[in-house]
């Protein structure tokens, strides 16, 4: 890895200048942004003193408190005598970090700065997305969650248990925010690949609401993660005796389901029915129902779901413009039938139908290998998810038969099941296309079906590669070099979250996430496609997000489904006025004098 300080120091200026906002300008434009810096911004008032202002992670501002600040908000003397730039900060914390050896080491050290300083927490993110993303989210927050109790320092979220049951409006006056727009919630159940973690699920929405932040701009005040306990089925969990969630077997059914209804009742009883409620790792079982049973009543999305499923059409969108062909013209087999396969395959069949394909045609075009082989009408006991994309055909065991057999034109793996696409697979992928598209995009890394340089090997160059976690450069043997296109649901859920609070949207419809991977294979250029990628950098992902935003307000006015009136004429300009800033805001008092003569001491 180069080294983070280094670089940082010799391109100082650079990062002075860089622009953490939305969309990219130089820094005389920013104040027209919106986002300028405290001096620009004005002051913040705030009643707090003393250890409370220092302690407070929205308000401290470590040693970039002035002396003025300091010394009005009776905080001198608790901080060294020192002042810093955030600039600088922002050096030192990257310099620590250097010196942590392990991932989950950098990972709570960017979860303590953000316990402590949450602006400084953002610009360093803002700053560095490609680098820390990974660390914050996948692939690192598996092993956090994996690791949670012991990681865990204080509480970033709300923890709800099945006990609780007949309480949840009492336990959400807990949280110390009133203003919430967004939140994501996990029953645990079905961490990324690694299945359940229980209470140690916190991680994920904790991640995710930090890319929120950090790659949507949503004010993190605004966000509160829930974890909803309601046991764990992890045996080795319920054996260790440090384990920091409820000990007993997973409760289901009738009292579960009534745990979910009360939660959604009391958050948008207290935070209204505009607030964005996200999904995220409920196990299969209860995704699709959970999905099916409130989209229509709250303004509510599943990631795994419908996140990934945009986020992967994304790619295949953009993969056309290599192929050169239709969308209609390719034929898919997914390694998976879970969450995230169906939510890719419906995305799949609503593009098509905007190219004029019908439904039965479109669905003969998805062919779909779960735990027990290829998904034929003749299997019994189907569940109606599966049931949809029943094919006419024989069982078929195994994927590597299905490949040979269906000769499709892309596979998909999202069954978290790792080295499923078989040196095997990939070439016979190769032997039938002159350009195969291979998506390996389950989590964490250690899931993903084939690796970057394997496609890339195998197929001597020709793969249209695209994972879910993130894989490093590959130059192969004639010196051709590509850069993998990493399918992150960050490029789909901070840019729907921004525009769906912004204007007040009541029920986001699947419509939305279409246009969302519409607009991210429009910011692909032809030169991120010759270098491999299918999805714009990483470094662009507030810019993306923007763009998103602004796409999903205008269709959330042109088809009635806006709350927010009257419909501003700017959406941009709308959209900006929403931005969180990671720049620090001043705390120094307004004082003021009166005229002299106002201000004679009466005397007798």
């Amino acid at each position: 890895m180069l080294s983070f300080y280094k670089t940082a120091t010799n391109n100082l200026m650079k990062i002075l200048s860089r622009n953490a906002g939305f969309p990219s300008v130089s820094p005389t434009s920013r104040a027209g942004l919106g986002i300028a810096r405290a001096s620009h911004s004005g002051i913040v008032p705030t009643k707090k003193r003393g250890y409370d202002i220092t302690r407070n992670p929205h308000l401290n501002k470590g040693m970039a408190f002035t002396l003025e600040e300091r010394l009005q908000l009776g905080i001198h003397g608790l901080l060294p005598p020192c002042f810093l730039s955030q600039d600088v900060q922002v050096l030192r914390v990257m310099k620590s970090y250097e010196t942590r050896s392990s991932d989950l080491d950098k990972y709570i050290l960017l979860m303590t700065l953000q316990d402590r300083n949450e602006k400084l927490f953002y610009r360093l993110l803002t700053s560095y997305i490609e680098e820390f993303m990974p660390i914050v989210y996948t692939p690192t927050v598996g092993l956090a969650c994996q690791q949670y109790g012991l990681a865990f320092r204080r509480p970033r979220g709300l923890f709800i248990t099945i006990h609780d049951k007949g309480h949840i409006a009492t336990m959400l006056n807990s949280w110390p925010e009133d203003d919430i727009k967004a939140i994501v919630v996990t029953d645990g159940e079905r961490i990324l690949g690694l299945g359940d973690l229980g209470s140690y699920g916190m991680g994920i929405p904790v991640g995710k609401l930090a890319l929120y932040t950090a790659c949507g701009g949503v004010r993190p005040q605004n966000c509160l993660p829930v974890l909803l306990d309601v046991g764990t089925d992890n045996q080795t969990l319920l054996e260790d005796p440090l384990y920091i969630g409820l000990k007993h077997k997973r409760v289901r059914g009738k009292e579960y389901d009534e745990l979910i209804d009360e939660f959604m009742k009391a958050v948008t009883d207290k935070y209204g029915m505009n607030c964005l409620i996200q999904f995220e790792d409920f196990a299969n079982s209860n995704a699709f129902r959970i999905l099916n049973k409130y989209r229509n009543k709250y303004c509510t999305f599943n990631d795994d779901i419908q996140g990934t499923a945009s986020v992967a059409v994304a790619g295949i969108l953009a993969a056309l413009r290599i192929t050169k062909n239709k969308l209609s013209d390719h034929k898919f087999v997914f390694q998976g039938a879970g969450e995230a396969a169906m939510g890719i395959a419906h995305l799949i069949i609503m593009a098509m139908k905007k190219e004029g394909v019908p439904y039965a045609e479109a669905v003969k075009k998805i062919w779909m290998v779960d735990s027990k082989g290829l998904i034929v009408k003749s299997r019994g006991n189907l569940n109606h998810e599966k049931e949809q994309f029943a094919q006419e055909h024989p069982e078929v065991r195994t994927l590597e038969e299905v490949v040979q057999i269906v000769k499709p034109t892309a596979i998909i793996g999202v069954a978290a099941i790792g080295g499923a696409f078989t040196e095997k697979i990939i070439k016979d992928m190769a032997s039938f296309n002159k350009q195969p598209i291979i998506f390996a995009l389950s989590n964490p890394t250690s899931k993903a079906e084939c690796t970057a340089e394997q496609c890339y090997t195998l197929t001597e160059g020709r793969g249209i590669f695209a994972s879910g976690s993130p894989f490093d450069k590959v130059t192969l043997a004639d010196g051709r070099s590509f850069i993998p296109g990493q399918g992150n649901n960050a490029y789909v859920f901070p840019g729907v979250a921004l525009g769906v609070i912004a204007c007040g949207v009541r029920h986001i419809s699947d419509d939305i996430f279409l246009t969302t991977a519409e607009a991210i294979a429009q910011e692909v250029t032809e030169q991120h496609l010759a270098e491999g990628r299918l999805y714009p950098p990483l470094s662009t992902i507030r810019e993306v997000s923007f763009k998103i935003a602004v796409k999903v307000v205008n269709y959330a006015y042109r088809n009635d489904i806006a709350s927010f009136y009257p419909e501003p004429e700017d959406k941009e300009a709308f959209i900006r006025s929403h931005v969180y800033s990671p720049d620090y805001d001043s705390f120094t008092l307004d004082t003021y004098s009166w005229p002299d003569h106002a201000m004679q001491v009466q005397d007798v």
